[in-house]
């Protein structure tokens, strides 16, 4: 796990009160921004960023998570604006278009960045809004068997939103991967994201539940790599999930 933050930083978007956030830099080369799911915090990078060499990588608490500060009641919980204060937090970081990787809820933040342009590259892992009206349900009901902060229940009812993600992201290389046994995202939902994203290169993560970051550190880090430098990211280079997928569909256990 990465160590407690050492540092803050404190984004103006215009409009908006200031969002603070909690974060960690290391390594040395071009930025790369590391967004968490819902639930967790920047230490479900830790065993991953020390291996992504070439790259600084920059692990954010999002707000109301780990050591971040919730947001401001005046700063609306929706992906649009999120997409400004991360705008912000990046100027105040001093980083222009960083490659962004996220997971979960904050793979689809980095998906709605890459759309509105902010990005040099994204790799999303099992992003979330992707799902069909089902899915959505089965993976809000395991969620709410969690313990919840403040922050996550906010989040959550954000995201019921019938379309969270909408259009296609060009000019920006894309990349999805996705586990394998993922039973809270099923790995069928990436091919919903290729059909929006057509460019989009799809990587599956062989053996991994919804956190790949626990299952296989070192494949992570490697297709986080690789994809923030436009290499093929994985085995998969067809845009297709592959057989495994339909193998696990019968597979509903919560990951742990």
């Amino acid at each position: 796990m990465l160590p407690l933050a050492s540092a803050f930083v404190e984004g103006h978007a215009a409009g908006m009160a200031a969002v603070t956030v909690a974060y960690e830099r290391q390594g040395d080369g071009e930025p790369l921004v590391l967004l968490h799911g819902v639930g967790d915090d920047r230490r479900v990078w830790g065993a991953v960023a020390p291996l992504i060499t070439g790259r600084e990588t920059i692990a954010m608490d999002l707000p109301g998570f780990g050591q971040s500060p919730d947001l401001d009641p005046a700063v609306p919980r929706d992906l649009d604006a999120a997409v400004a204060w991360m705008g912000a937090l990046f100027a105040a970081l001093g980083v222009e278009r960083p490659h962004v990787a996220g997971h979960s809820l904050g793979g689809l933040i980095a998906l709605r960045l890459a759309q509105a342009g902010r990005v040099r590259s994204v790799t999303a892992l099992a992003p979330a809004g992707f799902w069909n009206g089902a899915e959505r349900r089965y993976a809000y009901a395991v969620l709410a068997l969690a313990r919840q902060s403040a922050a996550c229940k906010a989040a959550l009812r954000a995201g019921r939103t019938s379309r969270l993600f909408s259009g296609d992201i060009r000019d920006v290389p894309v990349t999805i991967a996705w586990g394998t046994r993922d039973p809270l995202l099923p790995p069928w939902q990436a091919a919903r994201a290729k059909a929006m994203i057509p460019g989009a290169r799809l990587v599956p993560l062989p053996g991994c539940g919804h956190v790949p970051m626990a299952d296989a550190p070192e494949l992570v880090a490697r297709v986080l790599r690789d994809a923030s430098r436009g290499a093929p990211a994985g085995t998969d280079r067809t845009g297709r999930t592959g057989r495994t997928d339909r193998t696990d569909r019968t597979d509903r256990t919560p990951a742990g």
